[in-house]
Formats: C-alpha cells, sequence, structure tokens
C-alpha cells in the first residue's frame, strides 16, 4: 500500500521528545483498515518513508485515531527540516 499526503512538522515535548506528522484522517482510516495484517502490536505499523529523495524505515504510531509518522533527528538534519515546516510523504506499508 502507498499512501501520499502533505503535512506539517510538529514537536511533541514529552518524557521522550520528538518530532512528527500527522496522517491526515482520510489515509489514517485507509491504514487502519490493513492495520491487524501488518502490525507487529500496539498498533505500530512498519513503513518505509520518503520524502524528496531521502527515504527511511520507521514505524507509524497511533494517535487519536490517526497515525503519526516519526521524523528522525538524522532526517531533520540532512533536509535542513524544521518544526512547522511543511512536507510532502509517501509512505509505504
Amino acid at each position: 500500500m502507498t499512501i501520499k499526503f502533505t503535512g506539517e512538522i510538529w514537536y511533541w515535548r514529552g518524557p521522550a521528545p520528538h518530532h512528527f506528522v500527522t496522517v491526515p484522517p482520510e489515509e489514517s482510516a485507509e491504514i487502519k483498515a490493513v492495520e491487524r495484517a501488518v502490525t507487529y502490536g500496539w498498533g505500530m505499523i512498519p513503513a518505509v518513508v520518503r520524502i524528496g529523495e531521502t527515504e527511511w524505515e520507521t514505524s507509524l504510531w497511533p494517535k487519536n485515531e490517526e497515525y503519526i509518522v516519526p521524523i528522525k533527528l538524522k532526517i531533520r538534519k540532512v533536509l535542513s527540516l524544521e518544526e512547522g515546516d511543511r512536507v510532502s510523504i509517501r509512505l509505504e506499508i
């Protein structure tokens, strides 16, 4: 399954701070429909993420009936991305 969308990078200041992009509701519903077949537990969904020419493996996290894509520090540095930037993302589930 391939999903493409654009979203804003936001920062979570929890006990383990991290940057994310939220998958929009319609695309989250598509992922939710196949969750049982692809999750490795706790609703985590393995995915290959692509922004521009940069691609990496990660897991989508469930949050508030949607999914969030973690954007690693290494990726943000390579692409010069910061909180508030809008990015086009391609997910391979």
